[in-house]
């Protein structure tokens, strides 16, 4: 392969990863409280990773859900 059809094909798979970011905020929102021990989706609650929620619902865990349904799942869109 040549040099150049290298760089453009990782700037393709940059740019699409992007796009799939942008996407994924769209439709998504952080629901607080929904979020079973160990299901969490990122760093809250003291610990810096997902998947390190302690307990189950816990008010300051949270976890992407479609948007507009958090609140229909008993949860909140700010930490409690």
């Amino acid at each position: 392969m040549n040099k150049q059809l290298i760089l453009s094909t990782a700037l393709t798979a940059v740019l699409a990863a992007g796009v799939s970011g942008t996407a994924l905020a769209a439709d998504k929102e952080k629901c607080y409280g929904v979020a079973k021990a160990g299901k969490n989706d990122c760093a809250a609650n003291g610990h810096a990773c997902a998947g390190q929620a302690k307990s189950d619902n816990n008010g300051k865990e949270w976890k992407y859900v479609a948007a507009g349904t958090c609140v229909e799942m008993k949860g909140t869109l700010k930490p409690m």
